[in-house]
């Protein structure tokens, strides 16, 4: 038996900046953009990976959530406590300038860590942590 990972889902307040951030600044390439019933959903994805998709989705992708759930997502997102991800990179030092150059909020700066990796974190649009991993050369 073969289970390999097919999508991930980032929870985003603004697909256009969104989409500005993963398209533009991490250059992954947009493979749908889908509306229903007043919401939409973006996948994303690395052109190196095309059996992995990120989904970048409403907060709370339930038509029928409460006004009371809406507003407890938005300030979880607002906080940053939603989502995380951890991208791999082959050179952190130069995503890190591009996703800056980009204007990508700056959580660290890369830094070996002593786990076996050089890494650096920002947060996207919407809040979400992003980190992008190097292995580290033995």
């Amino acid at each position: 038996m073969d289970i390999t990972l097919s999508s991930c889902f980032i929870a985003v307040d603004d697909h256009d900046k969104a989409l500005t951030f993963y398209r533009d600044a991490l250059g992954l390439e947009v493979r749908n953009d889908v509306g229903f019933e007043g919401m939409r959903w973006v996948t994303v994805g690395a052109p190196s990976q095309p059996d992995v998709n990120i989904v970048l989705e409403p907060p709370l992708a339930d038509p029928n959530a409460s006004p009371e759930d809406r507003q407890v997502m938005a300030e979880l997102m607002a906080k940053g406590l939603l989502r995380g991800v951890i991208f791999g990179t082959d050179d952190c030092d130069a995503t890190f300038e591009r996703v800056s150059a980009a204007g990508g909020e700056v959580l660290q700066e890369p830094m070996d860590q002593p786990y076996g990796v050089r890494d650096c974190a920002f947060r996207d649009p919407s809040g979400n942590m992003l980190r992008f991993t190097q292995p580290l050369k033995k």
